[in-house]
């Protein structure tokens, strides 16, 4: 009976349960297929179509990775390729850009509600559109919120508060519009708050400045207004972005823990506090283009990690000391179009091979770029201080006017009340209601101060790679003492080889020869700014050896850059008819250009100063074992010191940059030419190709040229785009040639055409 009793209690609840847990299994996976339905079957989910699989089993990839815990989904990011490229958006569907008219953004997050047990959720460039729904907040376990680059409108929903958990919310480049809510301190957990390109209006909230936990705010591009408030007290901070709002207040005091300051292309006024100037840790500050007058605090200059100040298109005044001091790191300086005047300290010398230094457009005691005579500058003051003596006399006399009626008013006040007092005893009052019993509710503010805070581990930094520094024993080591067996070739800039570290991880070692001896401290500031690149489609640097040389070792001439190792192959062997097997189609090479040109984008304008002349060729581009793209080889300028200078005498730093820029785009050019065309053809030298180009404008053409795998796997349209972009990438003016932002649009717009003609070939095939 004992035994019976124990099976009973045992066994039949197990076996119970055995239903319930498919059930729950299968109810997911219904879930899945019903969001690509509302989705309309983006491209980065047609896995999902035939699979009869665990979803949880699926590879990830660069557009859609699936987690599970027992049988739920706990992770669900899905990238697409619908573009955010339009000045005005009325709240409606566009064709080609958004979701169609039919996508109900409620019935979407009701049926997302349903996987309960999300943590992470990331859902980008899919063309949702429409006020996000407050039902929100019923994914209560939530950690890591990204919406970005979609078509959301309207009010950012009050639900969001109540997702307590949340660390991460990002919400860039939507169309979000209305004041900016204050119910922030809510989420007591958040570290990263973006909402970056939207068109929030109305003052900062100041609950922000409660979230202790914070270490990044960006809310660049939107209309904020009024006065930013005291950020002291946000001792985690790390990076705030306030660019191109509406802010006309003073700089306010900011938490010591700051990295990244952008305040660029505001109204901010008065003068540079002296506290920014004990920002011990402060690499990158933006302050060009506000109203911010008086002189420059020294300390600002010889902060300890400072590498760049850009001050530029303010009211700045007065002269700097003579002796000023530059901080070690300090690469970028821009104090141009101010109202300084006096002698162009040494360190800010544009000879320096240290720094950039642009300082045009003041009343500097130099030549060496336009500046004004030193009366223009003198008499700005002096209005300044005219206007400043006007204003004073005007409340001066409305003080006055003031106080007087303060006084009158006074007076009266007196008289009223002797009169009232009187007449208080000669009346009846009635008895003050008092509540014997007040109610026992707790306010929800109370119950949120009250909240405890989890010390949950921040996202995101268990994936990255941690960079550190090798020792040479340990990469001869890897190599079998740089064995030929490990050799794996020669570029422009040194030998590459294959290692593996002491762990098992494979990596590929650059063996770089410098042509010059540089001082250590100076490659090692160089290699900092390396290392803090990271994004999906470049291969990551994971640290340096570098072999000094010289008595002192304080100077070095060569450089062992250590990299993840990437094992497919670069790009071109798989557009060869040498590998038949490998030929990729015109779908998978789209996949493949779009991921390099996110990834010039951002080393363009993701990463302060930008990264430019960054070595594009087919064979500097890597495949993953999931044909992801990874651009190698990017930043070598910075590492030989090739873009030592921006400043050439008779050429202003933006010209210089704009062609740097333009190199880019240029030899992209020649890799989106080489996908059209195959490798061989492209082997017939750049003057030939150019000759060529005009091929493309005709079917006979096209067809003697491009490479028979794109004519049989593309649509005329996707291919014309293409063709369209290139010519404009390779176009000898380099004024007329488009930005990376324009040939990515393109790209992207290219693979929708051509997925949408693959699709719609695929249904006609079924029927």
């Amino acid at each position: 009976m004992g035994y019976l009793y124990w099976f009973l209690l045992v066994f039949v609840p197990w076996v119970l349960l055995i239903p319930s847990t498919h059930e729950l299994q299968t109810s997911q996976v219904q879930v899945l297929l019903q969001l690509r339905k509302h989705l309309e079957y983006p491209s980065s989910l047609e896995i999902l179509e035939n699979y009869e699989g665990d979803p949880c089993n699926l590879t990830s990839t660069a557009h859609m990775s699936i987690t599970c815990q027992g049988n739920s989904v706990t992770e669900l990011k899905i990238v697409g390729d619908k573009p955010v490229k339009v000045s005005d958006f009325n709240g409606h569907a566009i064709p080609n850009q958004t979701l169609s008219e039919s996508f109900s953004i409620d019935s979407f997050v009701t049926t997302l509600t349903r996987l309960a047990s999300l943590r992470v959720l990331s859902l980008v460039s899919l063309g949702i559109w429409g006020p996000l729904p407050d039902k929100i907040h019923r994914l209560s376990s939530l950690e890591v919120l990204d919406f970005c680059s979609n078509f959301m409108s309207g009010s950012i929903p009050f639900g969001i508060s109540r997702l307590d958990k949340l660390q991460i919310l990002a919400m860039d480049t939507n169309f979000f519009n209305g004041s900016v809510p204050d119910w922030w301190d809510s989420l007591s957990n958040l570290t990263i708050l973006s909402l970056k390109g939207n068109q929030l209006k109305g003052l900062f909230p100041t609950s922000i400045c409660r979230i202790t936990s914070l270490t990044d705010i960006a809310m660049s591009q939107n209309e904020l207004s009024g006065k930013l408030p005291d950020m002291s007290t946000l001792t985690s901070l790390h990076v705030l972005d306030l660019r191109e709002n509406k802010l006309d207040s003073g700089l306010p005091v900011l938490p010591k823990g700051l990295i990244t300051i952008l305040l660029s292309k505001n109204s901010f006024s008065g003068e540079i506090p002296d506290q920014f100037g004990e920002l011990d840790v402060l690499q990158h500050l933006d302050l060009s283009f506000n109203h911010l007058s008086g002189t420059p605090p020294s300390a600002l200059f010889s902060l300890p990690n400072i590498s760049y100040l850009h001050l530029a298109s303010n009211m700045l005044s007065g002269s700097f000391p003579y002796y000023l001091s530059c901080g070690s790191k300090l690469g970028f300086v821009d104090i141009s179009d101010n109202k300084l005047i006096g002698v162009l300290p040494p360190c800010l010398d544009s000879t320096s091979d240290k720094m950039v230094v642009k300082f045009g457009g003041n009343c500097l005691s130099t030549d060496s770029q336009h500046q004004h005579q030193e009366s223009y500058c003198r008499e700005a003051s002096t209005s300044k201080q005219s206007r400043v003596r006007d204003i004073g006399v005007l409340v001066a006399i409305i003080g006055g006017a003031v106080l007087f009626i303060v006084l009158l008013g006074s007076v009266l006040l007196i008289l009223c009340r002797r009169y009232c007092s009187r007449v208080k005893f000669e009346r009846h009052t009635r008895p003050k209601v008092v509540h014997d019993n007040p109610p026992t509710g707790v306010s929800s503010e109370a119950l949120t101060n009250s909240r405890l805070i989890s010390q949950v581990a921040k996202l995101g930094t268990q994936s990255s790679s941690v960079y550190r520094w090798f020792s040479l024993e340990e990469l001869k080591e890897a190599t079998n003492n740089f064995d030929s067996s490990s050799f794996m070739g020669e570029g422009s800039k040194g030998k590459l080889y294959k290692g593996r570290l002491e762990n098992g991880t494979y990596v590929a070692i650059r063996s770089l020869t410098l042509l010059k001896k540089y001082s250590i401290q100076n490659l090692k500031v160089r290699l900092d700014f390396l290392s803090k690149l990271h994004h999906p489609h470049l291969v990551t640097l994971l640290g340096h050896c570098i072999e000094a040389s010289g008595q002192d070792d304080s100077s070095a001439n060569k450089i062992l850059l250590i990299y993840e190792y990437v094992s497919n192959g670069n790009y071109r062997t798989h557009l060869s008819e040498n590998f038949p097997e490998k030929v990729l189609k015109w779908s998978d090479r789209l996949a493949i250009l779009i991921g390099v040109a996110k990834a010039v984008h951002f080393l363009h304008t993701g990463v302060i100063p930008g990264a430019f002349n960054n070595r594009l060729r087919t064979n500097n581009i890597l495949l993953d074992e999931h044909q992801i793209a990874k651009l190698s080889d990017y930043g070598m300028s910075i590492v030989m010191q090739e873009n030592e200078k921006l400043e050439v005498k008779g050429e202003g730093p933006k010209s210089c940059q704009k062609t740097k820029q333009e190199d880019d785009v240029y030899n992209f050019g020649f890799i989106l030419l080489e996908s059209l065309v195959g490798p061989i053809v492209t082997g017939k030298g750049e003057a030939f190709l150019l000759n060529e180009m005009a091929s493309f404008g005709s079917q006979d053409g096209r067809r003697r040229i491009v490479d028979p795998v794109v004519l049989t796997t593309c649509t005329q349209e996707s291919l014309s785009i293409v063709v369209s972009i290139t010519n404009k990438c390779i176009c000898p003016e380099p004024s007329s040639r488009p930005s990376f932002e324009d040939v990515l649009w393109n790209l992207q717009y290219a693979s929708q055409v051509q997925a949408t003609a693959d699709s719609d070939q695929k249904s006609d095939s079924t029927s």
